[in-house]
């Protein structure tokens, strides 16, 4: 199945958060920032979401909301995203990682000198060395970015191709002013076209 583009519809989901919170996706008021990590204790995912949760309140007034995807177990999330101001999601069956296409890199990737420079960085931060190992757990993960239009309308992707390719805030704030301009004009010209569910069917 090819990876999920600019302009293919996201089917509508309701999903549970590690609290027992109800996620819809897409917000039918709101942009969502859909973001996939890797294992719960990464620390490089980890310091990424606290620069998130920092600047929360300025992603909240641009009209996005948040929510974080680990191929986690809840009970290992709740030790490690349980802080966090916004929705996380585990998805230990990686049911939500399939249906977006977001698969594992290999070794070669993950040992090279981005990846481990930023795992480097982010260990001398890493709240538990223990969590930091993942221990059971796949290493070898993407991360990915989703910015989902209020009608579930994808207007911009990133697959990373290292463990610390993410976007930043900066660029989900740029990004999301840029996919509000597109979703506006899509909605008065029927833009997207042709446009497909992530299983691939027409989206409707």
């Amino acid at each position: 199945m090819p990876r999920i583009s600019p302009g293919d519809i996201v089917t509508r989901h309701e999903l549970v958060g590690i609290h027992g919170e109800r996620v819809r996706i897409p917000d039918p008021e709101r942009l969502v920032h859909f973001q996939f990590r890797r294992y719960a204790g990464c620390p490089v995912c980890n310091l990424h979401l606290r620069s998130i949760a920092q600047r929360h309140s300025e992603i909240i007034a641009a009209g996005i909301r948040e929510v974080v995807v680990f191929h986690s177990k809840r009970e290992l999330m709740l030790e490690f995203q349980a802080a966090l101001p916004f929705a996380a999601i585990a998805d230990p069956e990686r049911l939500l990682y399939r249906e977006f296409e977001v698969g594992t890199m290999s070794p070669w990737l993950a040992f090279h000198p981005r990846s481990w420079r930023a795992a480097a960085r982010a260990l001398t931060q890493a709240p538990s060395l223990r969590g930091a190992m993942g221990k059971g757990e796949e290493h070898m993960g993407h991360p990915a970015d989703f910015l989902v239009g209020s009608g579930g309308e994808v207007l911009a992707v990133n697959y990373g191709e290292f463990i610390d390719d993410h976007w930043s805030v900066d660029d989900l704030l740029e990004m999301a002013a840029q996919g509000e301009a597109i979703a506006s004009r899509s909605e008065d010209s029927k833009a997207f076209s042709p446009a497909r569910t992530p299983t691939g069917r027409p989206g409707g």
